[in-house]
């Protein structure tokens, strides 16, 4: 299964924000960093602050922030809403399935498993988890530095 680029940009989105809660971040700035369309992002953005989970701030020193603590941003709960369908093949749409196997076959429910399985280990995931290890490599970034501050601040 591959998530769509909207999904993606998603998650993105949330991983950064929920990386920087102490600032307001630009959709340019995530834009920006991963080197995707500000015009896509906004769409993305929008349906972040339709869901609950972003707050926007606007005017001249606006930006977003997450509405939300990580670990109360579900990642299966996210995906849900940001997938436009879990159609794994043409045999999930009954109404304009042309295989001929359709009416005898069971790959249409070991598929619809393999989505539940799929959605399930999602579900036992939050923000907070997908953050974690970017705020330890952001706490290290911050240790270094400030050792190197120091080191360019001590006398010789």
């Amino acid at each position: 299964m591959r998530l769509t680029a909207f999904t993606d940009y998603t998650l993105r989105t949330l991983m950064y924000l929920g990386t920087h809660r102490d600032q307001l971040v630009t959709i340019q700035e995530i834009a920006d960093l991963h080197n995707i369309s500000k015009n896509h992002l906004m769409k993305v953005v929008h349906q972040l602050g339709i869901e609950g989970l972003v707050d926007t701030v606007r005017g001249r020193n606006g930006g977003l922030r997450l509405n939300k603590e990580p670990r109360d941003i579900n990642i299966g709960a996210v995906v849900r809403q940001s997938e436009t369908d879990f159609y794994m093949a043409e045999c999930f749409d009954a109404g304009s399935s042309q295989c001929l196997f359709t009416s005898a076959c069971i790959l249409k429910s070991v598929l619809v498993e393999a989505t539940d399985a799929y959605l399930k280990v999602l579900d036992q995931v939050s923000l907070e988890h997908l953050i974690a290890h970017q705020n330890v490599k952001k706490d290290n970034a911050n240790v270094v530095q400030v050792a190197l501050r120091r080191v360019v601040k001590a006398p010789t």
